[in-house]
């Protein structure tokens, strides 16, 4: 099959690479860009472990084609850190209080559960718990029970309302 050029803004960085068109994004990041913050896990978007924000919406990665990524944002796990001001590497929100409440154990699933929260609070940021356990209906985590995750996005929405 014919190669095509794929070119799309990763973590705020502009990435081409060559493609076979059948190659997911998943695919794009984890073996061409060494992005393997990104799990596969079921690979036909059942489990959310490969969960990433593509123009700001949460997108299983294992079912978006290379062909649909030209001219896409797409932001991974590691695009989420910040740096605090002595340039030290800063925790989003989610992910510190996922820390925080216990809300990941073997962390397979906790890249998709973050990115996953991250979409919903920026679209919502004062999320009910319903609202919360929808928004990551689509991720499957094995180890915990998913109380601790709502409560530590829920914290997170708490500490971002009061930052």
């Amino acid at each position: 099959m014919k190669q095509i050029v794929v070119t799309a803004r990763v973590n705020g960085e502009e990435q081409t690479c060559l493609a076979d068109p059948r190659d997911t994004l998943l695919e794009i990041l984890r073996d061409r860009l060494g992005l393997t913050g990104t799990k596969e896990g079921c690979s036909n978007g059942n489990c959310g472990s490969c969960t990433v924000l593509v123009d700001g919406a949460a997108v299983c990665a294992c079912l978006m084609l290379a062909g649909e990524l030209d001219g896409v944002e797409v932001t991974t796990i590691e695009g989420l850190a910040t740096r605090d001001e002595a340039g030290q590497p800063k925790r989003h929100p989610v992910q510190q209080a996922l820390i925080e409440a216990g809300g990941s154990q073997c962390g397979f699933c906790t890249p998709g559960i973050v990115m996953s929260a991250v979409a919903l609070l920026r679209e919502n940021p004062r999320p009910s718990n319903d609202e919360i356990r929808h928004a990551i209906a689509g991720n499957i985590c094995r180890c915990t029970g998913y109380e601790k995750i709502i409560r530590a996005i829920a914290a997170a929405a708490q500490a971002e309302v009061n930052a």
